[in-house]
């Protein structure tokens, strides 16, 4: 994670860099891929008194760049309130992620879901019998029409020239066709 602290129009005293760093020390808790964190101290005057303002940036992978002013009197307290508002931000986001991660796919017991399937599939051992496709190669339509005229089978599974799994069959009346 890179970091940098900027002072505009501000002198910035070793106590007051080595504050801002621990704050900074603090959003490492929350576990997020942080790229870079810069922290702004300025300071203006308006109306004939000194305005000091704080600001984050910070740049997360995966969310948008989190930016937070805090304009205040005094430069700690502007730096204290910055700070709990860039954790309440980090802290909401870690949370989703959490949230999500109970809901993994991975975290499934997939020898549990096998075992069921297998017993499902046991209750149709007697109705359904597994058959595999005589051919993998592409046929052409008529080809497996003529296929299917010729034999007594009701429909006819294949592949078409252009790699699509096809489904010809007879209609009722045993004179017209149906594809899938």
């Amino acid at each position: 994670m890179n970091t940098s602290i900027v002072g505009r129009h501000v002198t910035l005293t070793d106590e007051l860099k080595l504050h801002i760093e621990s704050t900074i020390d603090t959003f490492k808790k929350y576990n997020l891929d942080m790229i870079s964190v810069n922290a702004i101290v300025s300071q203006e005057q308006k109306h004939g008194k000194n305005v000091i303002t704080f600001e984050y940036v910070l740049n997360i992978a995966n969310i948008d760049t989190v930016v937070v002013k805090q304009k205040d009197k005094d430069l700690h307290s502007a730096i204290d309130i910055a700070t709990d508002r860039v954790c309440k931000i980090l802290r909401r986001h870690a949370d989703k992620i959490k949230a999500h991660d109970a809901t993994k796919l991975t975290n499934i017991e997939i020898a549990e879901q096998e075992d069921n399937i297998a017993k499902e599939l046991e209750k149709f051992d007697t109705e359904i019998v597994p058959m595999k496709l005589a051919s993998y190669k592409p046929v052409e339509i008529e080809e497996a029409l003529t296929d299917l005229k010729g034999s007594d089978a009701l429909f006819k599974v294949f592949y078409d020239m252009d790699d699509n799994f096809r489904v010809l069959y007879k209609m009722k009346d045993g004179k017209s066709f149906g594809l899938y």
